[in-house]
């Protein structure tokens, strides 16, 4: 080693090769430690997520199981009756009046039991309180731990059982309408999910620390930490960003993530200490750390390696040159030399030596022996990308046919969906007209020169208020039912016009006739207004959901044309038609 750096062009590459090993060895110790780093926060973020997603994904279930309840409320004469009873009653005037209102004939309905089997049970235990308001006081059914009911009657409004806490729970309100009358309110459905239950499955979460915070800034802590956390997770949220980094004071910090939910006012804080994540993950950094070093001194070996047997080749060839200035061209015992620049030039003084000796021992040679190296090609083993080279050739056909069709149609179809996504349920019949044109003009397309379709709807319909997202049911039994591939000329109208105290729409077919039994079974089912299963399920939501918004003078009515086909006539009275629109 000493030998090279005696040499000034030897020991100048050393110490450049050495900085340079050293900058690179840290840099990439450095970048790996940070992708480790940004590995794990993103794992955490993830967890984060997750976690998230888990308790909004209750929320909706909660929700949905809500909103099943209050179908099944408003579709049980019986359940509604003692749910009336319970409404701002004494707790013996629950049991005076449901005990009047009952039949000897019929079971006794429970609205308390019927919440808790349906609610409680079935929502795995996160609404642990529903209470029934008037305007000025609210009746209680509250769940324990074990599920055993407990109850309150006729607390006022403003009492603190009522009061609205993020500690507490949340609360999904509905309003309760007369079934006879929609638009005649009797009271209010409060629903309280526990904010201990709801926030548990985060507990199942590699999450470090885990904060609710409301918008009014009260903090709740679900996971991890102390009143520092809540502190940081309000910092957090003030900022206004999705994820950054708190400092905590020097090099400490904590990483943070924030989601604002969708289904009440809060926002879910994930933080992970970044000073007990380094810590809890030291072996593997340190790990990286001997790595990276043990990669740094390899190389270092190589290059000192690599400068000696330079050196060395220096030396020989300074010493053949100095044999032939002082003329001695006595023969050498052959040194060894690497295949490198300087071997070359070292093989070629010696050769160049014992010619010019043979030269002075003979003759001059006439010319010099050439030598040639062969070298063998590689041959690159090329894949032939069969999937890319398909898939670029559908492209490329694409593009050349220049397919209008497929893209109005696809186009078509993301215009739908846009507008079924959207949250509002209530809308006008024109607007609900255009998702039905959208969905038959994708039909069209499916069955081009096979199907046709034709609106003659009067104007005066198409402001009136509806449920949204019922005529594509309509529609769709025809093409299950009614539509024949086969024929040339399949054809769906939809009629619209006002008729003294009703306004009539009117979906006609020119398919299959439906049979006298199956259209008498039909009827009979729609005419009983109740949830005894048919096979027509579109076609009985549809009439719930319309005989639900419309109230008892709502009717539909079903039948065979002469000639072919189906005809669906939807009457709804002009009276409370109008009354939604006021409403």
């Amino acid at each position: 080693m000493c030998s090279f750096l005696q040499i000034k062009i030897y020991r100048g590459k050393f110490i450049a090769y050495t900085v340079f090993v050293v900058s690179i060895g840290l840099a990439i110790g450095a970048l790996t430690c940070v992708v480790l780093l940004n590995q794990w926060v993103d794992n955490a973020r993830n967890e984060a997520a997750s976690a998230f997603i888990r308790v909004e994904n209750a929320f909706q279930y909660d929700a949905d199981r809500i909103e099943a309840y209050m179908q099944r409320v408003y579709s049980n004469s019986g359940l509604m009756a003692d749910v009336r009873c319970f409404l701002g009653n004494s707790a013996e005037g629950y049991l005076t009046n449901r005990l009047q209102d009952s039949r000897y004939n019929q079971p006794l309905v429970s609205f308390p039991d019927d919440v808790k089997s349906f609610l409680y049970s079935g929502g795995q235990g996160d609404i642990t309180q529903i209470s029934l308001h008037t305007a000025q006081d609210g009746n209680i059914v509250r769940f324990n731990s074990n599920g055993n009911a407990s109850f309150q009657f006729q607390l006022p409004n403003t009492d603190e059982a009522f009061r609205e806490s993020i500690h507490k729970g949340f609360v999904y309100r509905k309003k309760l309408s007369d079934p006879n009358q929609i638009s005649r309110e009797l009271g209010e459905f409060r629903f309280l999910v526990s904010s201990d239950r709801i926030f548990k499955y985060v507990q199942n979460y590699r999450v470090d620390q885990a904060t609710i915070i409301s918008t009014s800034g009260e903090a709740y802590l679900i996971k991890g930490g102390d009143h520092n956390t809540e502190e940081l997770a309000r910092q957090a949220v003030a900022e206004g960003r999705r994820q950054g980094y708190l400092s905590t004071g020097g090099f400490n910090g904590v990483f943070f993530v924030t989601f604002p939910s969708t289904k009440f006012d809060y926002q879910f804080v994930g933080m992970m200490d970044l000073g007990l994540l380094i810590h809890d993950k030291a072996g593997v950094l340190f790990t990286v750390f001997l790595i990276v070093l043990s990669a740094m001194i390899s190389v270092l070996v190589l290059i000192i390696y690599n400068l000696r047997d330079d050196a060395k080749f220096l030396h020989r060839i300074i010493h053949s040159i100095g044999r032939v200035k002082t003329a001695n061209f006595t023969p050498e015992t052959p040194a060894h030399y690497r295949r490198n620049e300087y071997g070359m030039i070292a093989r070629e003084l010696e050769d160049m030596v014992r010619q010019l000796d043979k030269h002075i021992r003979t003759e001059y040679l006439l010319k010099l022996k050439q030598q040639e190296t062969e070298m063998k090609a590689l041959q690159n083993q090329i894949n032939p990308h069969f999937l890319y080279n398909t898939l670029e050739a559908i492209r490329s056909t694409a593009l050349v046919n220049r397919d209008v069709d497929t893209a109005d149609a696809i186009s078509t179809l993301g215009a739908l969906y846009r507008d079924i996504v959207k949250h509002e349920n209530i809308i006008s019949i024109g607007r609900e007209q255009s998702l039905l044109q959208k969905y038959l003009k994708i039909m069209e397309f499916k069955y081009p020169h096979r199907f046709y379709y034709q609106f003659n709807v009067d104007k005066a319909l198409l402001s009136l208020p509806t449920v949204k997202f019922w005529m594509q049911p309509l529609a769709e039994n025809f093409f299950v039912h009614g539509f024949n591939p086969g024929n040339e000329f399949n054809l769906l109208v939809v009629n619209g016009w006002e008729a003294g105290e009703h306004f009539v729409l009117e979906f006609v077919d020119n398919g299959r006739w439906i049979t006298e039994e199956r259209l008498k079974e039909i009827r009979h089912t729609l005419s009983r207004k109740d949830d005894t299963p048919m096979k027509s399920i579109g076609l009985l939501n549809v009439y719930s959901r319309l005989h639900f918004f419309y109230g008892e003078g709502f009717s539909m009515e079903i039948e065979n044309n002469e000639e072919a086909g189906v005809k669906i006539s939807v009457i709804i009275p002009k009276e409370v038609a109008l009354q939604c629109t006021n409403f």
